[in-house]
């Protein structure tokens, strides 16, 4: 899929319709048949009024008089008005059959449409790139997948397929009632074309404010959702009063831009009263002229203002089918956005070499945007296979952004240097084969609302317990799970806020040893436990990882001072690189971090230190 597919709001309505079309279709057709019921009894009464009950001389030709003469004609009804309320029962009881079998499909079609829509919207969020997700709040994403589906499915199953419904009853209720009255018929129907100009007029205006309205909708929901997951930090640094008066700040600006929409439609509907008033008005008063003055008998006048009533409905229907499209056609716009918005595809000769081989960044250079300056300048180093290689660096020195571009999350555009496995470039491996070799722990893992070992075995299909509890060991997470009353059992709850920081760290470092990768990221992911605990897990994984590449980021000198090979960055450049002996003798700012460290100064200090000394270099 690229960013053309969708090229119009149809192309994309009708992808999105795919399975539910049949329903919609048959839906369609028995509204129609309920339509066309609901016709036939006033034309029934008109003739039970004029020819049973009056003397006029029955006006039907063809089947249905011939109907009516096999039923003893005029004079023989008269005397059986049952058997007449009989057929106006059952013409009644057929329409409300088809009436029915038009809701239970139009509600299957709805619901299918929204499971469709749904799943495909799904579907295509999870092929899209990460610096995508960087660029759109989730309140927002979250917004369009049900607010503005929702209002899809409104319009679709209430009113687009009401249309072919209303111009039905336009048509066939302009049809009998020309054929009743033809001057009548026309004061009835000049209404319709001010309704419809007045409706399309308001149709562009309201789509405007609609869409500022749920764009602000969109910013109230991505600020909940906010302070829901982040609601620990906001205690934490006692917040919640910035935080409410945030929210019912955006809350006014939403209420502000509905209620302007609301004051709109408030005028848009009083206008369509207004009309629809003064054409039933118009039509009863002529009606009334014309039934004095003979030109109309009565029946016929009953007859034409229960067409006439039917009329005003499908009409008032046509000018709302014409504002909710504006509302949908917001909606439609913004999910298009996403459909349209370009997913990650491999190269066509994308391959699956090993990843268990040197790993090289050859002169690259890399920003997040145009206004940010560029976050790695010129770096390039090897990390040979099997090894162990350790990163250093100040807070915005590109750590975190060496790894994400090997991991593909951030691609590297043309130009801006290689990245190589093996001497293949990462561009020509496939996504999903070289982020399946890639167990990457980051400093603030994500648990989801599950048990612990599932959180562990959340990339596994199937597992065995001792598994589990074996990469749990290496974390140094098996003897603390054992002191829960549940223990694997234990419910971690959303993002893991039932465990300590240290809790989650070494749960996501068991996961990622559980996945048994060639290359393993540990992105300052020891930062949260004590230092003893650290060297205990560090040397557990030496001890079970020899022949995989592991990459150790963080500010403490002991997390890497085993480390085969370490690389200082300082500025987005590659300041010195060797290992620890090299380094310390070097008397560059890995000396001097390390001995302010092992000084006892604390991390915040020895940081500062650190940034200092690469400015200084």
């Amino acid at each position: 899929m690229n960013s053309e597919r969708f090229s119009s709001n149809k192309s994309m309505i009708m992808y999105f319709l795919e399975g539910s079309k049949r329903y919609f279709a048959g839906s369609v057709v028995f509204a129609c048949l309920s339509s066309l019921f609901d016709l036939i009894n006033p034309r029934i009464i008109g003739f039970t009024v004029d020819s049973v009950l009056g003397t006029e001389p029955v006006a039907f030709t063809g089947i249905i008089l011939r109907l009516i003469n096999a039923a003893g004609g005029a004079d023989r009804l008269r005397t059986r008005l049952w058997f007449i309320a009989l057929v106006v029962v059952i013409i009644a009881a057929v329409g409300a059959v088809f009436r029915y079998l038009h809701r239970l499909l139009n509600s299957t079609a709805a619901e299918t449409l929204v499971r469709n829509t749904r799943n495909r919207l799904f579907e295509h969020i999870e092929k899209l790139p990460f610096a995508w997700y960087m660029q759109h709040q989730t309140g927002d994403i979250i917004q369009r997948c049900t607010s503005d589906v929702e209002t899809v499915k409104r319009f679709l199953a209430e009113q687009l397929t009401g249309m072919i419904r209303i111009v039905m009853m336009l048509s066939l209720s302009l049809f009998f009632m020309s054929r009743i009255s033809v001057p009548l018929t026309i004061c009835a129907a000049v209404f319709i074309p001010v309704i419809i100009m007045y409706s399309v007029f308001f149709h562009s205006k309201i789509s405007a404010i609609f869409r500022h309205a749920d764009e602000e909708e969109g910013k109230l929901s991505a600020i909940a959702q906010e302070n829901l997951t982040g609601v620990r930090v906001i205690r934490a640094f006692g917040r919640e009063r910035y935080e409410k008066k945030r929210f019912a700040e955006q809350n006014d600006v939403y209420t502000g831009a509905f209620m302007k929409l609301a004051l709109f439609m408030s005028g848009f509907w009083s206008l369509g009263d207004m009309f629809s008033g003064l054409q039933v008005l118009a039509v009863v008063a002529f009606g009334a002229v014309l039934t004095v003055r003979g030109s109309m008998t009565t029946g016929n006048y009953i007859a034409f203002i229960s067409y006439n009533s039917m009329l005003v409905w499908p009409v008032r229907s046509l000018g709302r089918v014409i504002s909710e499209m504006s509302k949908a056609g917001v909606s439609v716009s913004r999910l298009k956005e996403i459909m349209n918005a370009e997913p990650e595809y491999d190269d066509p000769d994308a391959t699956c070499p090993s990843l268990s081989q040197d790993i090289e960044f050859s002169h690259v250079t890399y920003g997040y945007t145009e206004e940010v300056p560029e976050m790695l300048k010129d770096v390039s180093f090897t990390i040979h296979a099997g090894e162990t290689f350790g990163i250093l660096g100040g807070t915005g020195s590109g750590k975190s952004t060496l790894m994400y571009l090997l991991d593909r999350l951030y691609e590297l555009p043309e130009g801006s240097g290689k990245i190589t496995i093996g001497g293949t470039d990462i561009r020509k491996i496939k996504r999903s084969h070289l982020r399946g070799g890639i167990g990457m722990v980051l400093q603030e893992p994500y648990l989801f609302s599950r048990t612990l070992s599932e959180n562990i075995a959340i990339t596994q299909k199937e597992v065995s317990m001792d598994k589990v509890r074996r990469a749990a060991r290496i974390a140094d997470l098996d003897d603390t799970v054992n002191d829960f009353t549940a223990g694997y059992d234990t419910y971690v709850g959303e993002r893991g806020v039932t465990l300590s920081g240290g809790q989650k760290q070494r749960a996501a470092i068991a996961q990622t040893i559980l996945r048994d990768t060639p290359i393993m990221i540990f992105d300052d992911s020891l930062s949260a436990v004590d230092a003893e605990t650290d060297a205990r897990i560090r040397a557990r994984l030496r001890e079970n990882t020899d022949n995989t590449t592991v990459i150790l980021i963080s500010h403490r000198i002991t997390t890497l001072m085993h480390a085969d090979q370490i690389m200082v960055l300082s500025g987005g450049r590659v300041e010195e690189i060797g290992d620890h002996e090299t380094l310390y003798n070097n008397g560059g700012t890995y000396r001097r971090l390390c001995d302010i460290q092992t000084a006892g100064l604390d991390m915040k200090t020895a940081g500062l230190e650190f940034q200092t000394a690469g400015a200084e270099g």
